[in-house]
């Protein structure tokens, strides 16, 4: 068993030192519910692990790419941004690994690493910002010209919730997406998985350019 777990799993502090995959769990009744739901269930596959269960574990970060269809919350970031909807920004980054690296190593894991094992698959740490100069730079749009500082979009997010609820519009940046592009550390080691399993995330324009081509040729939004 192939077991995908998540970043958001393992603590980020310290955050001047690399996170790698003896980070421990987080704890804290601060953290989201999503953080300590995923390291709750990577406890359990341990555990079963421990009783005899053939499985590996694999966390990624920040998971983009082609082929998404429903699209999640940062893909309908990136439709806005290629249209040029989107009014503005949030500072803060992420690391984001392309769908098709994490779906690669998963295979590999399952054929190569032994029972128990874990792997970080990260890819590269790019803020919102240099992600709107690429879609940009890409699609001939204009990027959003303010950032907004990640204090006021917090304070901000409980309002922009409520009024996504009573519109039924969807709402792009929630409380617990701003948390992690504000906490997140900015480098996770991915060398074990790269000795192991010969993992090389590819570059993230790559991604992008990829991704908002996949968007276009599904009707997503359309070349100008």
């Amino acid at each position: 068993m192939v077991h995908f777990s998540t970043i958001h799993a393992l603590q980020q502090e310290p955050l001047d030192i690399p996170v790698d995959e003896s980070r421990p769990f987080v704890e804290s009744r601060r953290c989201p519910p999503y953080d300590r739901s995923k390291a709750a269930a990577e406890n359990i596959v341990r555990e079963a692990v421990f009783g005899g269960l053939n499985a590996v574990i694999i966390n990624p970060t920040g998971i983009i790419g082609p082929y998404d269809y429903e699209p999640s919350f940062f893909g309908a970031a990136l439709v806005l941004m290629a249209t040029g909807k989107l009014p503005a920004l949030v500072a803060g980054g992420f690391d984001w690994v392309d769908v098709r690296d994490v779906a690669e190593a998963a295979i590999r894991a399952e054929e190569l690493a032994p029972s128990g094992a874990n792997y970080l698959l990260s890819g590269h740490y790019v803020t919102i910002k240099n992600i709107a100069l690429l879609v940009a730079e890409i699609t001939a749009t204009r990027a959003p010209g303010f950032v907004c500082p990640l204090p006021l979009a917090k304070a901000c997010a409980p309002l922009i919730t409520a009024a996504a609820n009573l519109t039924g519009k969807r709402q792009i940046f929630t409380s617990a997406s701003l948390n992690a592009l504000a906490t997140s550390n900015h480098s996770i080691s991915h060398a074990k998985a790269t000795h192991d399993l010969d993992y090389h995330p590819r570059p993230f324009k790559d991604t992008i350019l990829d991704t908002l081509t996949w968007f276009r040729e599904h009707g997503y939004f359309n070349a100008e």
